[in-house]
C-alpha cells in the first residue's frame, strides 16, 4: 500500500507490505518529530528554547540527544555542517527529518520505502530511484538502483524546499548523496552544497560514500559508485522521486 501526507514543511510518502496502521504510525512518528523541532511552530520544545521559554538543559532528552548528534555531525564536517543559525538560534532541521526517517523504518517490516520530500530510506527489494532535475522539478535528472548496501539517498538544494542552507556556496546547484544509512546521506548532502567543491573532495575522500552533484552552470559530477547505480531500466515496483 501508498500513504501520502505533509508533515514537517515537505510532502512524506511511505509504501510498504503493511497494514493501515503502519502507515499511520509512520505518520504519527513525523509529525510528533515536527511537534517537537519545528521552528514554525511557537508551540514546539525548540521554538521554546529560540525564543528563551525553556533553557536546553532543561529540554528533554530526545531534543538533547538530536542536538548532540549534529554537533558530532559539525566536527566530523569541519564545521561545515552546523545545527546553528548566523542569530544563534539552534535549528536542527539538518538531522530531524533523517531522524524521522529512519525510526519510521524501525517501526516498519521488512519490505518498504519512506520519501520525504527527496530523502529515501528503502528495506527489502532493490529500488529505482529518480533524482529531480534542479532547473525543472517536474523531470528526471536520472535514475539510479538502490541496492546492496545501498539503502539511503538524500538531496540537498533548490529543487524541492528554495534556497534553506544558510551560507551556502555558490558553486553547486545540487547534490546527491548515497550512502548505507539516511543521516549519513542527509547531513554529507547538506554540507557539499554549503561547503562546495572542498567539502565535496574532502566527504569522497573521508565517508563511505557516492555522490551526485549538479553546478550552477548545469554540470554533472559523479563518483564512480553513481555511475555503477545509474539505472537502465525499471523495477515493477513504483520509481520514487528525489
Amino acid at each position: 500500500m501508498r500513504h501520502v501526507f505533509d508533515s514537517m514543511g515537505t510532502t512524506i510518502s511511505v509504501e510498504l507490505d503493511g497494514t493501515a496502521d503502519d502507515a499511520a504510525r509512520v505518520e504519527q512518528i513525523f509529525h510528533g518529530f515536527d511537534r517537537r523541532f519545528s521552528l514554525y511552530r511557537d508551540d514546539s520544545e525548540l521554538s521554546r528554547i529560540a525564543a528563551g521559554r525553556l533553557d536546553l538543559v532543561d529540554s528533554s532528552d530526545a531534543l538533547r540527544e538530536a542536538y548532540a548528534l549534529a554537533l558530532e555531525w559539525r566536527t566530523a564536517t569541519g564545521g561545515v555542517f552546523t545545527p546553528h543559525r548566523p542569530d544563534g538560534v539552534i535549528d536542527l532541521n539538518g538531522v530531524v527529518k533523517a531522524l524521522a526517517i529512519e525510526r519510521s523504518g524501525q517501526s516498519l517490516g521488512s519490505d518498504w520505502i519512506v520519501n520525504a520530500g527527496g530523502d529515501i530510506l528503502i528495506s527489502g527489494a532493490d529500488r529505482v530511484v529518480g533524482i529531480a532535475d534542479p532547473v525543472d522539478r517536474a523531470a528526471l535528472l536520472c535514475s539510479i538502483v538502490l541496492t546492496g548496501r545501498r539503502r539511503a539517498m538524500a538531496t540537498s538544494g533548490s529543487a524541492e524546499r528554495g534556497d534553506h542552507i544558510w551560507g551556502r556556496s555558490p558553486e553547486f546547484a545540487q547534490a546527491t548523496v548515497v550512502a548505507d544509512d539516511i543521516i549519513t546521506a542527509d547531513v554529507l548532502a547538506t554540507a557539499i552544497i554549503a561547503g562546495g567543491s572542498a567539502t565535496l573532495d574532502d566527504v569522497t575522500a573521508q565517508f563511505d560514500v557516492d555522490v551526485l552533484t549538479v553546478d550552477r552552470d548545469g554540470q554533472l559530477r559523479a563518483t564512480p559508485g553513481i555511475r555503477t547505480a545509474l539505472a537502465t531500466g525499471q523495477p515493477d515496483s513504483e520509481q520514487a522521486e528525489a
